[in-house]
């Protein structure tokens, strides 16, 4: 067997054992948050979420590492290209939620939660729900 051919099928195995190991990390995640955690609103928010990244990327005052990994979140959020495919039960879109909730933890470090606060467009309610989601809540 030729080389090449090793190193690629090593890759190959790599990222199947990473893909699997996040599966079984959201899954772990899932059921911890058991009934905790009301996907239904979370969904409602999504609307909000996105223009919210859509605000921050366009932001100049934000870091610029910051905006290139908020750009890449609104990349990987429009791409038909999942994680996990979002016709898996329950996990399909919490792989979403948890790339989203990663985003903005990173936001809040960098950015500020001030600017999180100034380009939120929706609710009061709204803002607290997502900075209680990614542990920013005060």
């Amino acid at each position: 067997m030729p080389e090449w051919l090793i190193v690629v099928l090593g890759v190959v195995a790599g990222l199947v054992v990473l893909w699997l190991a996040l599966i079984i990390v959201l899954w772990v995640q899932q059921r911890r948050s058991g009934g905790s955690v009301d996907w239904r609103a979370v969904l409602r928010l999504a609307p909000d979420v996105v223009r919210l990244v859509r605000r921050l990327v366009a932001d100049p005052s934000v870091p610029r590492a910051t905006r290139w990994w908020l750009g890449g979140l609104l990349v990987y959020l429009l791409s038909p290209i999942d994680l996990i495919p979002d016709f898996v039960p329950v996990i399909g879109y919490a792989d979403d939620a948890i790339v989203v909730v990663m985003a903005l933890r990173f936001a809040i470090r960098h950015a500020g939660r001030p600017a999180i606060e100034r380009h939120w467009p929706g609710t009061s309610e709204g803002l607290r729900s997502v900075l209680a989601l990614v542990g920013a809540a005060r």
